[in-house]
This record gives structure tokens, C-alpha cells and sequence, in this order.
């Protein structure tokens, strides 16, 4: 008989729970810290876990749902490498954007703006290392609240311009961030997550990366990944190619 394999698979109240499996019978023992197995016994054929299903793309916009004009938004936040930093605690210390029209898609205006953050305010090493962000630049940034009435007052000039981001991640840090400092989410409903749409107009099964992306169509990315306005001005490049008209 093969020597059985060991899986750690979770950590529950400080006790670690380790399952070993010993046989196609399915007889399993569950170990814990102080040394008492316990033991269960599954069926055959029950998956110890459920395979990987990717999500089912959306299909391309309709040329009648294709907006007119677009804000581009790209979002920078406090990260880490080493977990310092929790998913739900990250917060926007870059907004860039960029406003483009149709047919041409020739960017009309940009904005900049550095966030002060305030749950982790230093920034880590490898934030600053991915980002090219300076703590010197987030500390003089304004508060989030003042740089959204910033955005507000720049987007005056063009009310009927559609939120679109390279995937999902921006709208959900911008309403995470409303959530927290209780500022209006100001963007609106409705959203294109130009990812997915590239996604489903060149049949993909999933989603890719900007870089990747632009790879695809001989184009080098201009400027610094992972800067707000220089990721923004890239997916900008990308729009005559997300929105060009269905042929039949």
C-alpha cells in the first residue's frame, strides 16, 4: 500500500486539523493538538472539494448599449505581500481618470490625485516598490473625502460619462472607501467592466491582464504599470477595439 497522503486544510479556534487519508475506503482520522484522534468516515466518491468552474462571460455590449463617452477610472491602494495589510483595510491613494469620446476614443481630459490614507498610513516596502508611490506624496495628499469632491468638481463639466475600469476591482475599492469615511458613492449604477467585455468580444475564457492585453495588439504600455493615470491612459488605447461595432 502507498504511503498515505496529509492535507492541513484548516485552523479552528488555535486547533490544527489535519486530515490523512488511508485507503479508497475512505476511512479518515482527524488529528488535533492534544494528541486524542478522533475518527470519521466518508463514502467513496464524495470530492473532498468541488472542482474549479470558471464564471460564465457576459457577451459583448450591443451596439446600441455602447456609451458615448467614457470616464476611465484606475485605482491605486495600500497593499502588502506579507498579509500587513487586509483585503477589507486597503484603501485609494491614487484616482486617475481619463474621459473619452466615441467615435474615436481620443482622450478629451485627465485627473491626477494622490489619497492620504488612514488605516495603514505607511505605506509598505512593496506598495511603494510596485506603485513608485513616495510616503512623502501620501502624506501631503489630501483627506479621501476632499480628493472625491476634487473628482466631483473635474467630472462637472461631463455628467453623462459612463464608469469604466479594468475589471472590478476600482468600483468595489471606490464604494468600499465611500462606505468608511461615509461619503456619497458618487459614480452611479451603472459600470463596464472593460475586462470582462474584452473578455467576451475576443472569446476568452476569462479575463487578463492589461499588460497581457495590450501584448496582444503590438502595443507597449506607455509610462509605469500600477500608476493610476498611466494604467488609466492604457485601457484608454484599448477602447476602439472594446467598442467597435459587432459585425453579424
Amino acid at each position: 500500500m502507498s504511503r498515505p497522503r496529509r492535507y492541513t486544510i484548516l485552523v479552528v479556534h488555535s486547533a490544527c486539523h489535519t486530515l490523512r487519508i488511508r485507503s479508497l475506503s475512505s476511512v479518515v482520522r482527524l488529528f488535533i493538538l492534544d494528541g486524542r484522534p478522533r475518527r470519521h468516515t466518508f463514502s467513496v466518491g464524495v470530492p473532498l472539494a468541488a472542482p474549479y468552474r470558471a464564471p460564465r462571460m457576459s457577451p459583448p455590449l450591443s451596439s446600441k448599449d455602447i456609451p458615448s463617452r467614457c470616464l476611465v477610472i484606475d485605482l491605486e491602494a495600500t497593499c502588502s505581500d506579507d498579509g500587513s495589510v487586509p483585503r477589507d483595510e486597503m484603501e485609494i491613494i491614487e484616482i486617475g481618470a481619463v474621459i473619452a469620446d466615441a467615435p474615436a476614443w481620443t482622450p478629451l481630459a485627465d485627473f491626477q490625485m494622490f489619497v492620504r490614507p488612514v488605516r495603514n498610513p505607511d505605506l509598505t516596502d512593496f506598495c511603494r516598490e510596485l506603485t513608485g508611490i513616495e510616503q512623502s506624496e501620501v502624506d501631503a495628499a489630501l483627506s479621501f473625502s476632499d480628493a472625491m469632491a476634487a473628482l466631483l468638481d473635474w467630472l462637472s463639466d461631463w455628467p453623462d460619462a459612463v464608469f469604466c475600469s479594468w475589471g472590478d476591482f476600482d468600483r468595489k475599492q471606490f464604494r468600499r472607501d465611500c462606505e468608511f469615511h461615509t461619503v456619497d458613492y458618487p459614480l452611479g449604477e451603472q459600470h463596464i467592466n472593460l475586462k470582462e467585455e474584452y473578455a467576451a468580444r475576443f472569446k476568452l475564457k476569462r479575463g487578463r491582464g492589461l499588460s497581457w492585453v495590450l501584448t496582444q495588439h503590438d502595443l507597449a504600455f506607455d509610462g509605469r504599470p500600477h500608476r493610476a493615470l498611466d494604467d488609466t491612459l492604457n485601457i484608454t488605447r484599448l477602447l476602439p477595439l472594446l467598442f467597435q461595432p459587432q459585425t453579424p
